[in-house]
């Protein structure tokens, strides 16, 4: 074999070893998002059509877990739990006889608490985006509760949309909060 063959063939091994490693790297940072957003990566990616929005999509997706990383994202103190949760009583009486406004209340708290938690308050896309990288399995609760909240804005949500947002907003609290919502007589009982 002369010497241009055995170049040639050492050019297309490292040509194909080249490949097989990009492959792999993708791979497994195509696995890594998988875990770390669980059903949003598969929501964002799903949508994509062609592999160039699929690379897309992932590297927005990394871009969100970056700038999240970067937050000081904090458990809530024992007191502004109790806070908190005091709060949500009284919001949550108020959908008895108010569900918009209650559910308007619920949208516009979820965004005090996670303030408090560190997350920014550069508004629901920025919250959402982020707030994705820790709660992959509720941030879309998040989004379809908010729409509800902004369907009521304009009189185009029914009281049984107003009741599931609710519900998705109260499951949002009681994970930021770090737990479930403390009822109105333990409260008093721990004061």
């Amino acid at each position: 074999m002369n010497t241009a063959a055995v170049v040639a063939i050492l050019v297309a091994a490292v040509i194909v070893i080249a490949i097989v490693v990009y492959a792999v790297a993708q791979s497994r940072r195509r696995a890594h998002l998988r875990s770390r957003f669980g059903p949003e990566y598969e929501r964002t990616v799903g949508g994509a059509e062609s592999r160039k929005e699929r690379r897309a999509v992932e590297a927005d997706l990394t871009d969100r877990a970056e700038r999240r990383d970067q937050l000081d994202v904090r458990d809530l103190s024992d007191e502004a739990r109790t806070r908190y949760s005091l709060a949500w009583q009284q919001i949550q009486a108020q959908f008895v006889d108010q569900p918009g406004a209650a559910v308007q209340g619920a949208d516009a708290f979820v965004g005090n608490v996670m303030r408090d938690r560190g997350y920014p308050a550069d508004g629901f896309d920025e919250q959402a985006d982020l707030l994705s990288v820790d709660h992959p399995g509720l941030v879309q609760n998040y989004r379809a509760a908010h729409d509800v909240a902004l369907r009521y804005g304009h009189n185009e949500a029914s009281t049984e949309d107003l009741r599931h947002a609710f519900l998705q907003y109260r499951t949002l609290f009681e994970e930021l909060l770090g737990g479930r919502v403390t009822a109105p007589d333990e409260v008093t009982a721990a004061r």
